[in-house]
């Protein structure tokens, strides 16, 4: 049986980018030893029947190990049945776990201050057609790339999306990067960018300054133009958070608004995009997933 292209072309990247991440990630360790959990921190326990709890480690005395979930039980089990006590990536609010963002290094489409981890990966695809990957080569630089699902030919379009995150404070993150899209019909074209993301993961700001470019094998068709970008970000609940990316280019822009629905490792955006000083109002559904591994 012979697969279609698109089809191929999807298979190869979701190979890529597992084999990649899977390469850079270090083997799984288990926790040698169960200490008591520092104030202020969440762990998630895991027991060889199964049993996994969200809290903290109160005690660890004579083999026995006491564990306080955040909603308020007591779970006392011998050491030798705990397989691991590892960090959770989240806070408690509340007393109800909210895990991470899987997806904090984008909002709609745009980049984020944030970077992915080394050894940390995405598979996303954006407006149901369009597959992409990126991989954390180092804790600061990440690539990535994607191709359409339905557009063959010999040649078939493809983007690129090196980026090197240069600023990491407590609140402040700063990143550089390309976004570069060839074979668009004549074109090869991208948006060279810095962003900036001032806040948490759970509600922060991202300004961000590009230059477009546009090159094609007819000199008159070249172009540049800069552009901004202001995006924010809010969550109101454990699943939900509000997103919003705006453009402004010298001759109009593009807003834009939606939500984006938080899992453990899938994130799911639906919004509406509406370009500004184009005539009458359109606006276009947006609809991308992500899934974190």
């Amino acid at each position: 049986m012979v697969l279609p292209q698109s089809v191929s072309v999807l298979l190869i990247v979701m190979c890529l980018g597992a084999g990649i991440a899977h390469a850079a990630q270090a083997p799984a360790e288990l926790t040698p030893v169960v200490g008591v959990t520092p104030a202020g921190e969440t762990r998630e326990i895991l027991l060889k029947d199964g049993t996994n709890a969200i809290g903290r480690v109160e005690r660890v005395e004579d083999g026995r190990v006491t564990f306080r979930t955040t909603a308020g039980a007591v779970l006392q089990v011998d050491v030798a049945q705990v397989i691991s006590v590892v960090g959770v990536n989240g806070q408690v609010v509340n007393g109800e776990l909210w895990r991470a963002d899987p997806n904090p290094t984008r909002l709609f489409f745009a980049p984020t201050g944030r970077s992915l981890k080394k050894g940390e990966a995405y598979l996303g695809v954006y407006e149901i057609l369009m597959p992409f990957v990126q991989v954390g080569l180092t804790d600061r630089i990440s690539f990535g790339g994607g191709t359409p699902l339905f557009i063959g030919g010999s040649d078939r379009p493809f983007w690129l999306t090196p980026k090197v995150q240069v600023i990491k404070g407590r609140s402040v993150e700063g990143a550089v990067g390309v976004l570069h899209f060839s074979n668009i019909g004549d074109y090869n074209m991208g948006i060279a960018y810095g962003v900036l993301t001032k806040g948490s993961t759970d509600s922060a700001i991202t300004i961000g300054a590009g230059y477009a470019y546009q090159r094609s094998s007819g000199a008159d068709d070249n172009g540049d133009a800069p552009m901004l970008m202001v995006g924010g970000e809010h969550r109101v609940s454990r699943r939900i958070k509000l997103v919003t990316e705006n453009y402004v280019f010298p001759d109009g822009g593009l807003v834009s608004a939606g939500v984006r629905f938080l899992g453990e490792r899938l994130s799911v955006d639906l919004g509406l995009v509406s370009p500004v000083g184009a005539g009458d109002f359109v606006a276009v559904p947006m609809v991308n997933f992500v899934w974190k591994f």
